[in-house]
């Protein structure tokens, strides 16, 4: 990589400094400009030429109306396409479908293929898929920039692929330009296990290796170090195991934020010394937990999850089906099928990608499903759908990844698990799961813990702009947590009102605040629900950051929000939720001042 300019002390690739000087065009050099203030605010070493990026951010209901105003802004110009292969995640329907899904919203498919047209305008393939794994990179290396979280776990534990976990907009950015900062897990000494898993039961089936992938992610506490998500060490697993497997496990194991993990015989070694009698050592940190996952554990699990009232759809395929799901999903149907029986009411929904159904399509399985009354769904995946609430209020799947998705804010729909062939049987007997609809609960994690006290006293923290932004000074009323905040689901697009049960700001709405929080949590897409709130004028007039937050960082860059980070103390606690503040950018400096403390 050729390395000529330098910017605010940052040495920056010919090519990229090119584009941030905005010689190929307004579009890459927005692009460059977050490139630049991710990597200034990671403090990264240096960039990454990248090989293939894949953009999040496609369906109306994740995006909406701020993703389809920053993709009309950003195509308007025609000048900018991407530089690198870039596919593009599923959408919210299947277009050849649309009768069937039933989708209750108004103009929703002249809006869906507005975004995806406009991300075609910018060269990105249209693959419409949410596992850019799944076309045989078992065996592919080299940089990737992935929005997807499922794909980010599966590509760093099962293949070469390095890929840190990127949100929508910093893959677009990377797309763009080529280029991503040199950080996280690009780096040797960040890809470290952290919390060691023991298996002491039999994972049979694909529902088993998915609940617990999503069993390790409820253990984390919020007093555990890991800066760069859950990376547990899983030990005692099959030698062997199917890709839709190792699928399942790292695509539920996302739902917390983990962007690898390691399975002892299976995956490759973990970077760990071994003692004498050959068994694997701590890391030097030491594990920040040791957990064990029971039969009794995997029991409970389906148990809390097995359906309490009337299911009115099954849906399979979350991430999108792969061919063996496919066929497993066609081999139980056979079993009913043969008996003469049909699904009633098409209650079976199975998602996959175009790839995959053509696939399927050659060797017989989705002639087999149609005919047996389900319907096959390209293009598009379950958490992203919008459901008519009208007929489905009680959703069955065999994925947990698509459970916490589904039963958050996104679609807030009660949602059971169970294996594919008993998800099958409740599709052709509707009365296997008779009784009331489910209410759905409201779920607090442990995650939500907080452990902020009142500060008293006088208040001056220092800290760093981002590179693009020039001085500010603003002051108001500060809205502090030292818990997350998950934009995707849990902050309402429209009113900005923060609806997450447990969290120490449920209820409040985050207009006109100075924002403080740790990061950004959970979807990749998170930046387009905040650059909404921004653009309808229900966003903060501020934001902090404690930790280093991709998630949250795009939206600021591209819309020029005031962002501090990486201050001399952690504001998150020396800051009371009320205090008013000042916060002032001059000289390349960021100082947060207490005026008045909140009473």
């Amino acid at each position: 990589m050729s390395v000529l300019a330098l910017h605010k002390g940052m040495e920056l690739p010919k090519r990229l400094a090119s584009q941030l000087a905005g010689d190929e065009g307004p579009t890459r050099q927005k692009a460059a400009r977050l490139v630049v203030d991710l990597a200034g605010t990671a403090g990264a070493r240096g960039f990454v030429e990248v090989d293939h990026a894949h953009v999040s951010g496609v369906s109306v209901i994740t995006g909406g109306h701020g993703l389809r105003r920053f993709l009309s802004d950003l195509s308007s110009s025609g000048d900018g396409k991407v530089t690198i292969p870039t596919t593009l995640n599923s959408a919210g329907c299947d277009k050849e479908k649309m009768k069937e899904m039933d989708i209750d919203w108004p103009d929703f498919l002249e809006q869906q293929f507005e975004i995806v047209e406009a991300y075609s305008e910018l060269g990105i393939q249209a693959t419409l898929s949410c596992t850019p794994y799944d076309r045989g990179v078992d065996d592919e290396s080299g940089i990737a920039s992935w929005a997807e979280s499922n794909a980010v776990c599966f590509s760093n534990t099962w293949t070469s692929l390095i890929t840190n976990r990127e949100s929508g907009l910093s893959a677009l950015a990377t797309a763009l330009t080529g280029y991503a900062p040199r950080w996280g897990l690009h780096l040797q000494e960040n890809r470290i296990p952290n919390i060691l898993v023991r298996i002491d039961c039999e994972l049979e089936t694909l529902s088993d290796w998915s609940i617990l992938g999503d069993w390790i992610g409820k253990q984390v506490r919020p007093d555990w170090d890991v800066p760069w998500g859950p990376m547990p060490f899983i030990q005692g697993l099959p030698s062997r195991a199917s890709f839709a497997r190792k699928k399942a496990l790292t695509a539920a194991a996302a739902n917390y934020g983990t962007p690898m993990l390691w399975a002892e015989g299976l995956s490759a070694e973990p970077p760990l010394l071994k003692d004498e009698q050959g068994n694997w050592m701590a890391p030097e940190a030491g594990w920040q937990g040791e957990l064990v996952f029971t039969q009794a554990d995997l029991d409970a699990r389906y148990a809390d999850l097995a359906p309490t009232g009337q299911v009115d759809l099954v849906v399979i395929g979350c991430p999108q089906a792969s061919l063996e799901e496919i066929r497993i999903t066609a081999a139980a149907v056979r079993s009913h099928a043969e008996m003469g029986t049909k699904i009633p009411n098409q209650r079976l929904w199975v998602f996959t990608s175009g790839e995959n159904y053509e696939l399927a399509l050659a060797d017989g399985s989705i002639d087999l499903l149609e005919s047996a009354g389900a319907v096959l769904l390209q293009d598009t995946c379950p958490e992203v759908t919008p459901y008519n609430r009208a007929h489905y209020n009680h959703l069955l799947t065999n994925s947990l990844k698509a459970e916490h998705y589904l039963t958050s804010g996104l679609n807030r729909l009660p949602t059971s698990v169970m294996s594919i062939h008993d998800c099958v049987s409740h599709a052709f007997d509707a009365s296997l799961s008779a009784g009331p609809r489910p209410v759905l609960e409201a779920k607090s994690q442990p995650q939500h813990a907080s452990a902020k006290t009142v500060q008293t006293g006088d208040a001056v923290l220092t800290g760093s702009p981002l590179e693009s932004q020039g001085d500010f000074c603003l002051k108001g009323p500060a809205m502090v947590t030292d818990v997350p905040i998950t934009y995707l689901g849990y902050v309402h697009r429209d009113t900005g009102v923060i609806e997450e049960t447990g969290h120490p700001l449920d209820g409040r709405a985050i207009e006109n605040s100075i924002l403080i929080y740790p990061k950004g949590s959970g979807s990749t897409v998170a930046p387009y629900v905040l650059m909404g709130l921004l653009y309808t004028g229900k966003g903060p007039k501020a934001i902090i950051n404690r930790d280093v937050c991709p998630l949250t960082l795009p939206a600021c860059s591209l819309l020029d929000l005031p962002y501090g980070h990486g201050f001399d103390l952690d504001p998150c606690m020396e800051v009371n939720d009320g205090d008013i503040v000042e916060l002032k950018s001059e000289q390349g400096v960021v100082t947060l001042t207490v005026l008045e403390r909140s009473k």
